[in-house]
């Protein structure tokens, strides 16, 4: 589920799944893309209620690609990392400034998801990681594009090859996050005090560079091949 509370200057976000640790089906994904694509607000606070901030896909629906893929749709896992790739480049492209509040654990597609947002703001509680590769997969929602250009390559090797968890602190020495806060949607707030129109003109002139559709196609394909190759191990009874 997704909730959404507007004021004068920041809407606020919270994927609602607390019981789930926020994964995201792809109906919430739907939602999430329609909540940044045009918001009212120059600044939108995206957060996760409870104790987690995003742990990624669904892994139901995980399973669910693995078992199209086995029965020969074989564009089944293309598709999927296409729905989240196009979601994460919603929340790069929107209009808003989009500070990403991570407020508990961020595992696979909600780190993708973080680092698709404008800025990221942790908790003290705050830990990251990229657990695909554990399961024989690896995150393919603009991962691969993003996470290397935001905390370095050889940072991004490490993360995404061990699987192993950063923490708050950690993070900010790497660039993962910009800030350790206790309440990350005070920063959201203090943003929204700048002038908007200049909000709006600064975002996409420091975006202008960053086109990853070549490096999507190839992360699509590639992890579309990985869910072909573990499809067993991956469907839930």
């Amino acid at each position: 589920m997704l909730h959404i509370d507007d004021t004068d200057d920041v809407r606020t976000v919270t994927l609602d799944r607390p019981e789930r640790r926020n994964a995201l089906t792809p109906d919430t994904l739907d939602a999430l893309e329609a909540a940044v694509v045009d918001p009212p607000t120059p600044v939108v606070h995206l957060h996760g209620a409870g104790s987690a901030f995003c742990a990624g896909a669904d892994l139901d629906a995980v399973s669910d690609v693995a078992a199209a893929t086995e029965a020969g749709e074989t564009d089944a896992a293309c598709e999927f990392a296409a729905h989240g790739q196009r979601v994460a480049r919603a929340v790069a492209d929107s209009a808003a400034v989009v500070v990403a509040g991570v407020d508990g654990a961020a595992r696979g597609g909600g780190v993708e998801l973080a680092l698709a947002c404008d800025l990221r703001v942790a908790t003290p509680e705050a830990t990251f990681a990229e657990t695909g590769v554990t399961f024989g997969l690896f995150g393919a929602w603009g991962g691969t594009a993003r996470l290397p250009r935001v905390v370095g390559e050889g940072n991004a090797m490490d993360i995404a090859l061990s699987g192993r968890t950063v923490d708050a602190e950690e993070a900010l020495r790497m660039g993962l996050v910009s800030r350790i806060v206790d309440d990350p949607a005070t920063v959201a707030a203090e943003l929204a005090v700048a002038d908007h129109t200049a909000l709006g003109r600064l975002k996409p002139l420091v975006r202008a560079t960053r086109s990853d559709e070549d490096r999507e196609r190839a992360e699509r394909d590639a992890f579309a091949d990985l869910v072909a190759r573990n499809a067993d191990a991956l469907q839930r009874d």
